[in-house]
């Protein structure tokens, strides 16, 4: 039995699953944070208190796992004391106030490393190395084990962990004024660095004694969920926003830093970048609807004489970064269903800008494309997206990266020799989406009417729209 835990933006998911991929238990609970214009937080505490209640849920009526992994947002950080305790609040992957020291870091102001900066001027840096940087994943194997353990290299990497030499560089991070002392062992994901203490055990319900594995960035744990670990293949994963991630045998090269490259247990290349798009914005827009009930009456609007540019905060880091960039409309939804129909369209016209931003990379876009994500819940809205797309989808049957990082434990646990052969043990396919040619058709006109409003709002860079719009307009 091997478990996952994924902490996501909106809750905290946990699921037990057995050697062949059956889902013996899940659990789920909610988070809250305070956005308030760029600011997105959360209380550290408060991911701890969710992954007990979602690990108790998911461990009710099935047997002990004998290994977990932990997943988490990219990007997400906050300073700790050494003993593994939170100081000052986490500080969300798409929080905005570190654009200046994201200018100073030459990074995208998404990452985590200005963000650390910037906490450390907000609260200071304590005194003798007693501050250290923790990750999301971080705090909550902390409380696990009882003590901190070391980070692993995906959730390391956009705090400026160097993959290539596998260390830390210190002499940048001298020239920004940070200490040495401010950063965390690493380790590859998928090694072994602790055990479930007995504190812990009586707080989660899961035993004192199970063995911690290390894990990966949510977007990572899509890519395992989805079972396409082979060279070429991509994963969607698409919740409150979007991300892609593939499979390489060499790092994507990209000089606009737009795409970053994580590292699986063997070495290989999970390239891939980060949207803001995505089901946040639907939530924005239509605050406690019934998303089944508005796809429906979407049906009538395919394709939607509306164009949406589906953001739902302010600025964007994939396919291109813009961190002024607010969503928009391109018309008027003559109802709410037109509306719907619009953003679900939006979505999937930049879910087609990345595959093309991709190919215009070099990145090898042949293998199997799965999706994965909350928004595989809605049939229609992934029979949508393969018709924008053009090409055929597979979508499996668990698709939560919680499900990822049990398979993770599971090589890990050294219960398969590779990453692969434990995910092709344990990931089902539910079907496969093959796109209408005609309602493709339909897509390249809204397609290139968003590439054009992109361009002229100064956010797309002109060679990214000459390449989309040569694709779109290929026989």
């Amino acid at each position: 039995m091997w478990m996952g835990i994924d902490l996501g933006t909106q809750s905290v998911r946990a699921v037990v699953a057995g050697d062949r991929g059956e889902i013996l238990g899940s659990g789920c609970a909610p988070l809250v944070g305070r956005r308030d214009g760029v600011r997105h937080e959360q209380r550290p505490l408060d991911w701890w208190t969710a992954v007990c209640a979602a690990s108790r849920q998911a461990l009710r009526d099935c047997p002990a796992p004998r290994a977990l992994a932990v997943c988490a947002t990219s990007g997400t950080v906050l300073l700790g004391d050494r003993a593994g305790r939170p100081l000052t609040p986490g500080v969300m992957y798409d929080d905005g106030r570190a654009a200046a020291e994201a200018a100073r870091a030459r990074t995208p102001p998404s990452w985590a490393l200005p963000k650390v900066m910037w906490l450390l001027r907000e609260y200071g840096g304590g005194a003798g190395g007693a501050v250290r940087i923790m990750h999301q994943a971080d705090l909550v194997l902390a409380r696990l084990a009882g003590t901190p353990l070391p980070t692993d290299s995906s959730h390391a990497l956009k705090t400026g962990y160097d993959l290539e030499r596998d260390a830390w560089p210190y002499r940048r991070f001298d020239r920004l004024g940070l200490p040495d002392g401010l950063f965390p062992e690493v380790v590859r994901p998928g090694s072994r660095i602790g055990e479930v203490g007995r504190a812990a055990a009586a707080e989660t319900g899961i035993p004192a004694g199970t063995l911690l594995v290390s894990g990966m960035t949510d977007g990572c744990a899509a890519q395992i969920a989805s079972g396409g670990l082979t060279v070429g293949s991509w994963n969607s994963v698409l919740g409150t926003t979007l991300v892609l991630k593939g499979v390489t045998l060499s790092p994507v090269e990209d000089p606009a830093g737009v795409v970053y490259n994580h590292r699986a247990p063997d070495g290989r290349r999970l390239p891939g970048g980060a949207s803001g798009v995505g089901g946040g914005a639907l939530a924005a827009a239509f605050p406690g609807a019934d998303p089944a009930r508005l796809d429906a009456l979407a049906r009538a609007h395919e394709p939607a004489r509306v164009v949406a540019y589906p953001l739902a905060g302010t600025g964007e880091r994939f396919p291109f970064v813009a961190p002024e960039a607010t969503g928009f409309l391109i018309g008027e939804p003559a109802s709410d269903a037109e509306h719907w129909a619009a953003l679900l369209t939006g979505v999937g016209l930049v879910e087609r800008l990345c595959l093309d931003y991709l190919d215009l990379l070099g990145a090898q876009l042949y293998g199997r494309l799965t999706f994965t994500g909350g928004a595989v819940r809605s049939g229609y809205w992934s029979r949508l997206r393969a018709d924008i797309l053009g090409r055929p989808v597979y979508i499996p049957q668990y698709s939560e990266p919680a499900l990822g990082m049990a398979v993770l434990a599971a090589y890990g646990a050294r219960a398969t020799t590779t990453l692969q052969e434990a995910a092709s043990r344990m990931v089902r396919l539910r079907h496969v989406l093959h796109p209408h040619p005609v309602r493709t058709a339909w897509y390249t006109e809204p397609y290139l009417t968003l590439v054009d409003e992109l361009e002229r709002r100064g956010w797309l860079p002109g060679p990214v729209a000459a390449h989309a719009r040569t694709r779109a307009e290929a026989p």
